[in-house]
């Protein structure tokens, strides 16, 4: 089970939106796909779903082209666009009752997401009445309704109140051990949680594509430290590990880095070796966040 994208560009209007993008996601695997507004995530979803056609390239779910086999292929995808289109007129049970007959899933099974997903004391109701956080809810549920191996979610977590993003967040995690999935977010902590990679694209193209585990050792601690006296900034090749240093104000530095090891004792010794008294320190981790900002 595994989605493999290989050289798909993009264009409108002449202007390129995506350019010789290609990754892939395998079974197991929750893929983070971050990037801007307007970088290109919703357009190479919606390419990978059979939505659009690219321009050039090749799109393979599990091993069946996209736009040579278009049927087969999206019989296999789990789909929630950006902007979660539902009939909602339609009454809960009903809608997902419909979407059912299309997939030719057992009705029984519409119980059991209608569980699953949390909406058993709303399904009696109108899609229209509900909130965009239960509306996001039926979405997921019809995308996952007919077990598909390969699930793109295209920020499926926004509008959900803190408790339904954890509950949502625990059925996507459950829902990787059998699928492949492409999630799009701009929720870091959806992020940080759930993904086991993190590609970047920007303007179109792929900047980054690793794993969160080694993006985390990558992160940079940031320790600002006051200083009694002035120090030549040449002497600062004696701090082990330093990666980066500036001076923030009188006597203050800053210094950054690399990995999680705590660096203190490090300017201590520096101090010590100089001279030089600590009349003041503070340390932080960068966030994923920071890392963010930092590939843009």
């Amino acid at each position: 089970m595994s989605i493999v994208i290989e050289g798909v560009s993009k264009s409108y209007d002449g202007q390129k939106v995506l350019d010789n993008v290609s990754l892939t996601v395998n079974k197991g695997e929750i893929v983070g796909f971050l990037g801007s507004n307007g970088a290109g995530k919703s357009t190479l979803m919606r390419i990978a779903t059979g939505y659009l056609k690219a321009d050039e390239g090749t799109v393979l779910i599990n091993g069946v082209s996209i736009e040579d086999d278009t049927i087969k292929a999206q019989e296999q995808i789990g789909y929630l666009p950006e902007n979660n289109p539902l009939y909602e007129d339609m009454y809960v049970r009903e809608y997902l009752s419909f979407c059912a007959s299309i997939h030719k899933v057992d009705i029984i099974n519409v119980e059991d997401i209608i569980t699953t997903v949390g909406l058993d004391v709303h399904c009696h109701k109108k899609i229209k009445e509900l909130s965009k956080g239960y509306k996001q809810r039926v979405g997921l549920a019809s995308a996952i309704l007919y077990k598909p191996k390969v699930l793109i979610l295209d920020e499926a977590t926004t509008g959900l109140d803190p408790r339904q993003s954890i509950e949502i967040r625990k059925l996507i995690k459950e829902l990787s051990k059998d699928s492949a999935i492409l999630f799009s977010t701009h929720i870091l902590q959806d992020v940080d949680e759930l993904c086991d990679r993190i590609i970047f694209i920007n303007k179109g193209m792929i900047v980054s594509d690793e794993l969160l585990s080694v993006m985390k050792l990558n992160r940079y601690n940031t320790i600002e430290v006051c200083f009694d006296k002035v120090l030549e900034p040449d002497s600062l090749q004696r701090i082990k590990g330093l990666s980066k240093s500036n001076i923030i104000g009188d006597n203050t530095w800053s210094f950054e880095f690399e990995g999680d090891l705590d660096q203190r004792a490090y300017i201590f010794d520096f101090a010590n070796q100089e001279n030089l008294k600590i009349l003041g320190m503070k340390v932080k981790q960068n966030s994923l966040d920071d890392l963010f900002k930092d590939l843009y």
